[in-house]
């Protein structure tokens, strides 16, 4: 069977079809990105998905939002669109359809994931625990937050939070800074605002702001691009405190879920940062975690390298609520 994917986040939308076949295998055919700014929402760009379709769509929807659903009505947190569910099975004839936070998406993904899928950064180099609790995140247009329970039968259950929205808590004197910076614009600083593409823009304010240096007026994607490169000391610095509190976040997050079984990295924004995460900070902040340091240094924390982990997780949570319809 055939099932309509989509992942919708703050500044892209994806889709693809997914082809399920015998024994619940999942396979993607090919992806269409669109941005969310360039479309009006999400029926828009359904449409186009359509059209690349050749006019027509499977009568079963898989759906990962970044987001939350209530009353009906799937609002975003990071763009302006809205989703009526009754619009949608009304006005496309959906016949079944499966919503789910794309966060929990990509946990049923990570829970399906062999080995080449999954990247090691810090920790022992051992597969994930097939018994217990995996913690998933990963930054993008925000962060994602996540988690799966492994029974140690095969079975697994998964977990949506909004984890990206807990208080942001400072470790040295420049998070002091940065968290102090950001307190200017919001009454309240989630870390999202702090380990999120858009917020290596505010990091290397603070910086330029410490070493009595101009900011300049760069935008994130530039930042990003020279901080990766090396062609910016100011802009590697910055990405280099990014690391660094992802990595305490990180921490925050697996104890906070009891994680013990595994920390999954995730996101577009982890795989462009896969070789500066293992260079970084980012393993020194995760483990430093005062009394439970020797247990933080047991987690195998890895970045999943699937590269449309919440399309495929999406079509797996399909046919767990709907086994009825898959092979």
């Amino acid at each position: 069977m055939q099932i309509t994917c989509a992942d919708i986040g703050g500044t892209h939308a994806r889709f693809a079809l997914a082809t399920v076949a015998e024994g619940g295998k999942i396979s993607l055919g090919e992806v269409s990105t669109f941005a969310t700014r360039e479309h009006s929402g999400f029926e828009s760009a359904q449409d186009s998905f359509r059209e690349c379709c050749g006019g027509t769509l499977p009568d079963s929807l898989a759906l990962a939002i970044a987001g939350a659903v209530t009353d009906g009505t799937i609002s975003f947190t990071n763009n302006d669109w809205s989703i009526s569910l009754d619009d949608l099975r009304d006005s496309h004839g959906i016949e079944r359809m499966t919503i789910i936070n794309d966060f929990a998406a990509i946990a049923h993904s990570v829970a399906r994931a062999d080995d080449d899928h999954l990247m090691h950064l810090t920790g022992p180099e051992q597969p994930f625990a097939q018994e217990g609790t995996i913690s998933v995140l990963g930054p993008g247009t925000g962060l994602g937050v996540a988690h799966l329970h492994r029974d140690g039968k095969g079975n697994h259950r998964v977990q949506a939070t909004e984890g990206g929205h807990v208080n942001f808590a400072p470790v040295d004197e420049v998070d002091d800074a940065i968290l102090a910076h950001l307190r200017q614009r919001h009454d309240r600083v989630s870390v999202e605002r702090v380990v999120s593409g858009p917020a290596i823009v505010d990091i290397y304010q603070v910086l330029a702001k410490q070493s009595d240096r101009d900011p300049s007026d760069l935008k994130d994607v530039e930042i990003w691009k020279r901080g990766m490169a090396g062609s910016d000391d100011l802009a590697e610095a910055a990405v280099e405190r990014f690391c660094m509190v992802l990595g305490s976040v990180a921490g925050d997050v697996a104890l906070t879920h009891g994680g013990w079984g595994g920390v999954a990295m995730a996101g577009g924004l982890g795989l462009r940062l896969c070789r500066t995460l293992q260079s970084s900070g980012f393993a020194d902040r995760f483990t430093a975690k005062g009394r439970f340091t020797d247990l933080m240094k047991t987690i195998p924390v890895k970045l999943v390298t699937h590269p449309q982990p919440g399309l495929s997780g999406a079509a797996a949570a399909f046919c767990i609520e709907h086994p009825e319809a898959c092979p």
